[in-house]
């Protein structure tokens, strides 16, 4: 029996399947996911998945633009310290390294060049427009909103699930982290502060 997806039951249910399949996919990836685990694990069945999902891409779909939205409202952007901002972001993949695990499967599996997704999906608008307003101001070096942006996020992924020279993890002791912060928002300030002898 599927249940109704406003019912408190299947909202629990619903509930289960997205944190079961958020590691799933995660660790497996979309080709490599298997939704008898998921359904297993999370102690529902295949119709009540699809009842609320539609497909294993679809709720590959739900858990990713998820955790876009995840890092979009707890790392709000302050263009005005682009620095610290890159700090938060550090500290989230410190806390949940499987949204940068999934961001990444997205890149390999469905679009390896340009944008993550698509344009109608994107959910930097509101960045690119901080930046803007902050280069505008001249507290933010000059150049593509986006290229900035870019860069700050490159730099504060510098140790995390998908770097390809260490993966840091919460685990470690926290004056290794410490440093780490403070050399990232160093080299941030470096970076996107305005030169005044230009």
């Amino acid at each position: 029996m599927v249940e109704h997806p406003l019912t408190a039951r299947g909202a629990a249910t619903r509930a289960r399947i997205v944190e079961v399949a958020t590691r799933e996919f995660a660790e497996h990836g979309i080709a490599g996911a298997r939704i008898e685990r998921i359904v297993a694990e999370a102690r529902t069945n295949k119709a009540q998945l699809y009842a609320y999902f539609g497909s294993k891409d679809g709720l590959f779909d739900a858990i990713f633009f998820g955790s876009l939205e995840r890092i979009t409202n707890v790392v709000p952007i302050d263009a005005s310290d682009l620095a610290d901002w890159a700090v938060r972001l550090y500290d989230e993949y410190l806390r949940r390294p499987d949204l940068i695990r999934l961001a990444t499967w997205a890149r390999l599996e469905r679009r390896p060049a340009g944008h993550l997704v698509e344009e109608a999906d994107r959910l930097d608008d509101h960045k690119l427009r901080a930046i803007a307003a902050a280069q505008a101001e001249g507290t933010v070096r000059p150049g593509d909103p986006f290229d900035v942006m870019a860069l700050v996020i490159a730099m504060s992924m510098a140790w995390s699930p998908v770097s390809n020279v260490y993966a840091a993890t919460a685990e470690e002791p926290a004056e290794l982290h410490e440093r780490r912060r403070a050399l990232l928002r160093e080299s941030v300030l470096r970076a996107m502060v305005p030169d005044p002898a230009r």
